[in-house]
């Protein structure tokens, strides 16, 4: 299963996403996207990575004028229309190219210390509108229980000086520092920005430019076929969100002028193990075994797979039934499974061979085969 740990290391591949030269040729692109009623200024910090070019993309399709603001070290994709670049190093203070200049929107995407936000606040206060963060759900304090809501307790800071705290210092101890510090991260922001401050709270994000393969590894084994082992007892409630969903919702959010908190999880229904590799196998065809196996056997094997986290485990159980009310109330859709599905495998399978025989999660066919045989020799 997935702790924070493992979410931040595996989140950082997706910045590996940002050396591909295409991030929207997919199979269900092409749909036509109307212009918004008022065009917006969007300053975007980071921008480059997974969700951040679908953002941009959706932007410049609704007609509003879009900069960046990154250090400069990615590759840009080919954009639909014209983006400014600013580069500049939040990580030393290094925010000139933002001074003197004005704003309707900021949206923050990858901001994970207190003082990026504090630092950005210095500069921008006063000169943009509406400022939106992007947080995450592992701010809860508790995620052993279903149901956590945008006003459950939320991770507390047990460091020395939050603002101290560098990316080093993160890693170094990421399981007690990650969510805490994404939590005084919000706070910083409505410190600086007061009322006009949007925190998105995502859980696992998917879809096409995931270098995770955090969700990849589902549909990716399923169009192998066989008998494939699935954890828990199939019911297993589990949640993700399109990153087209997500970065698409923050610019309506924008043009809203939509304010509060709200966890950005999908789908708009329970979503099962058993439904999602069902929903896996309707895309790619092919034949398909389940075999459901306990946690306490991939516990005792020392073996996780992604997506999923037993419902009883007390750390994470409720990471599958977070409450998504109030971002749906608040104009978040959902793209079908199959759609990200079919557009996700569209994609990896125009990655290099040699990226597709090694998945960054999951397990291997030969482990796997490995706990399938010491499954049925343990149940007869």
């Amino acid at each position: 299963m997935t702790t924070r740990r493992d979410l931040f290391k595996l989140g950082a591949l997706a910045a590996a996403a940002a050396a591909l030269p295409s991030f929207a040729s997919t199979a269900s692109e092409g749909k036509p996207v109307g212009k918004a009623a008022k065009p917006l200024n969007i300053l975007i910090l980071g921008g480059t990575g997974f969700t951040g070019p679908f953002q941009v993309d959706y932007a410049l399709k609704r007609g509003h004028k879009v900069t960046l603001f990154n250090r400069g070290k990615r590759p840009s994709p080919e954009w639909p229309g014209e983006v400014e670049q600013l580069h500049g190093d939040r990580n030393t203070g290094d925010l000139a190219a933002l001074k003197g200049r004005k704003w309707d929107v900021c949206i923050d995407n990858p901001t994970s210390l207190p003082f990026w936000v504090r630092d950005a606040g210095q500069v921008l206060k006063g000169n943009v509108g509406h400022y939106l963060f992007i947080s995450t759900i592992s701010v809860y304090a508790d995620g052993g229980k279903p149901g956590i809501n945008e006003d459950s307790p939320l991770a507390v800071y047990k460091g020395k000086d939050a603002m101290a705290e560098t990316q080093e210092t993160l890693r170094a101890d990421i399981e007690n520092l990650y969510g805490s510090l994404k939590a005084l991260s919000e706070a910083e922001a409505r410190k600086q920005f007061g009322g006009n401050v949007t925190i998105v709270r995502p859980g696992y994000i998917v879809g096409p430019r995931d270098e995770t393969d955090r969700f990849t590894y589902w549909p990716h084994r399923v169009a192998q076929g066989g008998e494939i082992l699935v954890p828990g007892q199939g019911k297993d409630p589990i949640q993700i969100i399109d990153g087209r969903d997500l970065g698409e919702w923050m610019i309506r959010l924008a043009e809203t002028k939509t304010t509060g908190t709200f966890n950005a999880c999908g789908p708009d229904y329970t979503l099962g193990m058993d439904a999602m590799v069902h929903g896996c196998q309707a895309v790619t065809g092919g034949g398909l075994t389940l075999t459901h196996v306990s946690p306490e056997f991939l516990e005792q094997q020392q073996v996780g797979l992604p997506i999923w986290v037993s419902p009883m485990h007390p750390q994470y159980g409720g990471y599958g039934a977070v409450s998504n009310a109030r971002a749906i109330a608040a104009g978040l859709t959902f793209r079908p499974l199959a759609t990200t599905v079919t557009d996700l495998l569209a994609w990896f399978r125009g990655l290099p061979a040699e990226r597709q025989a090694k998945l960054n999660a999951g397990i291997t066919r030969d482990k796997e085969a490995e706990l399938l045989k010491a499954w049925h020799a343990r149940n007869g």
